[in-house]
């Protein structure tokens, strides 16, 4: 690499200013890792250890590897090229350059580098993935490996380059890459330097390769998926938030809670559906936590609310179960061998097959962001009720002194910008497929774009639901001295314990960004889910507040009995 090349610096390196060591460790067996593992590991909670039975299984599948070269048999990546020189084979004093000359080929990709934290996680992912023991490593190079993941040093992998199949070769080829000692590398020790010097300064030395060990290295979905972790866990935490924001939102403007009544639900059982309605009436049950606000407008004359506030729970229902579907895959795939050619200790052999394409984690992936989207969707038109007085009946983009002050009128303006760049976005990648390798590699799923803009997605509607919430909380203080539900005033406090309320036009974007920390930090959750919890496990009879809308044959009944009875003619 030329000497004056500086990487442009990833995101997020500022959060390693502060980086303390582990001293805990995740035992890694190639079978049990889950996506809260991976992202715990990607933050730098935890160093990475083999199990012992992982260890006999490396050790197994590396005998058949030089049991091959032993034998001087032609195997495709061991003793062949690779893609369209499969059929070329190498001699046994090249097989070692071979495995280098891949990995420096192969590092081609171009962007910006990942972060300090997904960088851990690619890398802890495909340290799982070897664990297995059919990608044919030595235990000695593996255990080399770990040690430099333990010790934080993070090659540069840029994001842009990866088709999806055969694996994702180019980012895995620049970690293996920094591996090895060359291009350029991150730890919070050293900062951005050449890699053999960050290893030097951490009292590592670079992997040397043996035959086999740069297509192990390479080979594999551990991109799409380690993005694909991520984007799962952080949309499982802006989902039930979700649920939250929109209930103080129709706290804000007066809705009912009849549309979330058990019975609706159990006619048509779908599991996220049923989950988001007890949520909100967890939330809103104005006879297990008395709401001012609700009873103000009890007996009011509107007869149903707008969709955006009836149908959350079948809108953000789905989500809830996109969520659950995309995660199981996604599970699936953390534990899943991905290489090629594969190696079968129990055989003797290896064979040769297509688990690096990408299919299932790009398809789920852009599943996600066409589920995640709607949060935002339905989010933005829930803000358009709040800033438009014809619908709120509170002060216009609610600020006191309109005109003078604009108050929520361009913080709408970007949740709505925000909600149409997802729109194109939640364009399927996967759908696309281009030829490459000289046509051996014809059929591609264009994983990497999936996860990287299904993350973008879910970062539009983080986005778009904390202008909600500050737009919710400042609609609070329009009805004050009413309060609304407990949980929703704990929700209400968290809010203002970092933003306050606006009286008059202030610089709004640290706020949006104080309110999307919030949600990030899944303290909105935090302070709500106790009482969530409490209702389901008290099992608290459902209340069912009668109102003039609202027809009952029971409330009928009622009613005639109290008329004064007529004399018999």
């Amino acid at each position: 690499m030329s000497p004056d090349f500086i990487p442009s610096q990833p995101e997020g390196v500022y959060l390693y200013s502060k980086y303390r060591e582990p001293e805990k460790y995740i035992d890694l067996d190639g079978d049990s890792l889950t996506t809260e593992d991976l992202v715990s590991l990607g933050k730098g909670h935890y160093k990475i250890k083999l199990t012992p039975v992982a260890e006999q299984k490396v050790q197994r599948s590396r005998e058949v590897i030089n049991k091959i070269i032993e034998e001087k048999t032609v195997v495709y990546g061991i003793t062949t090229g690779f893609g369209k020189f499969a059929r070329t084979v190498i001699p046994v004093n090249k097989l070692q350059e071979l495995q280098v000359n891949l990995v420096r080929s192969h590092s081609s990709g171009v962007g910006k580098p990942f972060s300090p934290e997904r960088c851990r996680m690619l890398l802890a992912l495909r340290i799982n993935v070897l664990a297995k023991g059919y990608s044919g490593i030595s235990l000695e190079t593996l255990k080399q490996v770990i040690e430099i993941f333990n010790a934080s040093c993070l090659p540069y992998v840029p994001e842009k380059g990866t088709v999806g199949a055969s694996g994702d070769l180019a980012p895995l080829s620049h970690l293996a890459l920094g591996l090895i000692g060359e291009g350029k590398m991150w730890s919070p020790k050293s900062g951005w330097a050449e890699a053999k010097y960050v290893l030097q300064a951490h009292g590592l030395k670079p992997v040397v390769l043996k035959p086999k060990e740069g297509l192990a290295l390479i080979n594999g979905t551990q991109m799409i998926t380690s993005l694909g972790c991520e984007a799962v866990e952080r949309a499982s935490a802006i989902a039930r938030q979700a649920d939250i924001v929109a209930a103080l939102t129709l706290e804000v403007l007066k809705g009912t809670t009849k549309a979330f009544d058990t019975d609706i639900h159990a006619v048509r059982p779908h599991r996220g559906q049923i989950e988001v309605a007890f949520r909100f009436r967890s939330l809103l049950d104005s006879d297990h936590h008395p709401s001012e606000i609700a009873e103000s407008h009890r007996f009011c004359d509107r007869v149903q609310d707008a969709y955006t506030l009836r149908c959350c729970p079948q809108v953000h229902g789905v989500v809830n179960d996109t969520i659950a579907f995309v995660k199981g895959i996604i599970t699936t795939e953390l534990n899943s061998a991905t290489d090629n050619p594969m190696v079968f200790a129990s055989r003797g052999e290896t064979i040769s097959g297509g688990n690096f394409h990408g299919e299932y984690p790009a398809k789920a992936l852009d599943y996600l962001a066409i589920g995640i989207h709607e949060l935002a969707a339905i989010s933005e038109r829930r803000i358009e009720r709040l800033c438009n007085p014809s619908l709120s009946e509170l002060p216009a983009f609610l600020v006191a002194e309109g005109g003078l002050n604009s108050g929520f009128m361009i913080a709408h303006c970007t949740a709505a910008a925000l909600v149409s760049e997802s729109k194109a976005l939640c364009h399927p990648s996967s759908v696309d497929s281009l030829s490459t390798s000289a046509a051996t590699e014809d059929h591609v799923s264009m994983g990497g774009w999936a996860a990287r803009k299904a993350l973008r997605v879910i970062e539009h509607a983080e986005h778009v639901l904390a202008i909600e919430l500050l737009a919710a909380c400042q609609g609070i203080e329009f009805l004050r001295p009413l309060k609304t539900t407990t949980p929703l005033e704990k929700v209400y406090d968290l809010v203002r314990s970092v933003v306050r309320p606006w009286i008059k036009d202030r610089f709004m974007a640290p706020d949006i960004e104080a309110a999307h920390r919030l949600l990030l930090e899944q303290k909105v959750w935090d302070v709500a889910s106790p009482y969530i919890e409490k209702y389901r496990m008290e099992h608290i009879p459902e209340s069912r507040p009668q109102s003039p809308t609202a027809f009952s044959l029971l409330s009928l009944h009622q009613k005639s009995s109290k008329l004064p009875e007529t004399e018999e003619l």
